[in-house]
């Protein structure tokens, strides 16, 4: 069982991710994907239970993040799971067009290693331990 999809091109970021999630304990059901196409495949096909958490970045290859955003919230069953935008743009486009997308929260990545941290870890306690989910079908 996946609880976090994490989304995201940048092996650095990803792995800072990762061990800031590992480091508070909630990194033991999570899919590093490294592509928006990878993503939609996991997200859509039917075999997969979906995260209770997609960590998305932007700016990536073949398919970019607001095209995965697009089609996740088009879809009735899926649009409910939580996506938080972890992107290093600071584009306002960027920023309402996501939230108009229904993107639950926007985080610009931090540029310190630690402020980085400990915003995954934040992100990660409040969206798994905190929030409370809409029971899924």
């Amino acid at each position: 069982m996946i609880e976090i999809l994490l989304v995201e091109d940048n092996l650095n970021d990803a792995e800072l991710a990762i061990r800031a999630l590992r480091k508070n304990n909630l990194a033991n059901h999570l899919l590093h994907l490294e592509d928006g196409q990878e993503a939609l495949d996991f997200l859509f096909d039917d075999k997969n239970r979906m995260p209770k958490l997609i960590l998305l970045d932007l700016k990536m290859p073949k398919v970019d993040g607001i095209q995965v955003l697009r089609k996740l919230k088009a879809d009735e069953r899926k649009k409910v799971i939580p996506v938080v935008v972890l992107t290093s743009s600071k584009e306002e486009s960027d920023i309402v067009d996501t939230y108009k997308l229904g993107v639950n929260a926007y985080i610009v990545k931090p540029v310190d290693f630690d402020q980085f941290v400990k915003a995954v870890a934040q992100l990660g306690l409040f969206w798994l331990l905190l929030n409370q989910p809409p029971i899924q079908t």
